[in-house]
């Protein structure tokens, strides 16, 4: 993942009108990177859903809700634990990324399992914790922070949703692979791998702002519109 965004940040600074790099680009048949198709199909998931999730906490921030109850989110400790399961998927993708190097199938089989099984965890433990704020009381009509906080985290959820979809077909098709046959999905692991470290950054973000500083960003931005 991090030879991609050298690659794409390094292109950002390609000189195409020179010599020298036309020699290159022409060597590479005018790709100046090589991006899979599933690469290519993650980074447009990335710009849409980018969007999506930038309206709804923008939507939030700006209309900066007077006296919202936000006393019971700050209790509980179902979201920190969530929020460390993400951070262990992206551990394992990190040990599958290193299995990958060394064409240790075995390793690649069991790391991925247990990214299935962290990420259906994180799935259980969020509509857990929508059951506890609804039997609080807190539902989507309450206030704005909750209608913000169920829109989100719903969208995180399909995203996810989305993404074991594709993980399920990916593990489908390693677990019947000899050790020699693993190569041939490694860009489609690759891609997993970046759709999810899409999810924890989306996540941390949406963490900070919503739960860890929210009385702090809502100051803020109270003072910014004053």
């Amino acid at each position: 993942m991090s030879k991609f965004f050298k690659k794409l940040f390094g292109a950002l600074s390609d000189r195409p009108w020179e010599k020298e790099q036309m020699e290159v680009d022409n060597y590479h048949q005018g790709k100046t990177f090589d991006i899979s198709l599933q690469t290519s199909a993650v980074i447009v998931i990335f710009g849409v859903s980018t969007v999506l999730f930038s309206l709804v906490v923008t939507g939030y921030l700006y209309s900066i809700p007077v006296g919202q109850d936000t006393e019971y989110l700050l209790k509980p400790n179902l979201l920190w634990l969530n929020t460390f399961v993400l951070l262990f998927v992206t551990y394992f993708f990190n040990k599958i990324t290193n299995s990958l190097k060394k064409n240790d199938l075995g390793k690649i089989k069991g790391n991925l399992l247990f990214v299935g099984f962290l990420s259906y965890i994180f799935l259980f433990g969020q509509i857990l914790f929508w059951f506890q704020l609804m039997k609080n009381g807190n539902y989507i009509s309450t206030n704005n922070y909750f209608s913000s906080f169920y829109i989100f985290t719903a969208l995180h959820g399909l995203h996810l949703l989305g993404g074991l979809y594709f993980w399920g077909k990916v593990f489908s098709k390693i677990r019947l692979l000899k050790k020699e046959e693993i190569i041939d999905e490694k860009k489609s692991i690759d891609a997993l791998s970046l759709y999810w470290t899409f999810l924890l950054i989306v996540w941390i973000l949406f963490f900070l702002i919503m739960y860890v500083f929210n009385d702090t960003v809502i100051a803020w931005c109270r003072a910014l519109l004053g």
